[in-house]
């Protein structure tokens, strides 16, 4: 069993953050200590790194409670259970919306950047007097 402190440490995540996780819902940690203070378990960190790398995918905080709302990784259903199924097909429409979505935001970051290295060549044209 983990103090927040000790979670705060090991995952990067600030203490602020890991209240507001339990406040919506993500995370639930237990209250064990006298005076109801948090503990967290490894399955709470093996969590805590799942939402990060679901961050990092750029997933919504209500699109990971979505994603993790089944407490099940994706290596556990190597296995099919029943209901397994529809888990990995919504699982397939969140990210497939979100690659959708950061693809998007791909082409319209080349575009800037496009636009950034034309007005840098402009600018050195200028500079040097070629138009």
């Amino acid at each position: 069993m983990y103090t927040i402190g000790q979670v705060v440490e090991m995952t990067g995540f600030g203490h602020d953050t890991l209240r507001y996780y339990e406040k919506i819902g993500l995370l639930k940690p237990q209250r064990k200590w006298p005076g109801g203070a948090r503990v967290f378990s490894d399955d709470d960190l093996r969590l805590l790194s799942g939402l990060k790398c679901l961050k990092r995918l750029g997933l919504s905080l209500e699109e990971i409670k979505m994603f993790t709302s089944t407490k099940r990784c994706v290596t556990e259903l190597s296995s099919m259970q029943d209901g397994d199924e529809a888990v990995l097909r919504d699982r397939i429409v969140l990210l497939t919306d979100n690659l959708v979505r950061m693809e998007t935001q791909r082409r319209e970051l080349d575009e800037l950047i496009d636009r950034t290295k034309n007005n840098i060549r402009l600018y050195n044209e200028l500079l040097d007097g070629t138009p």
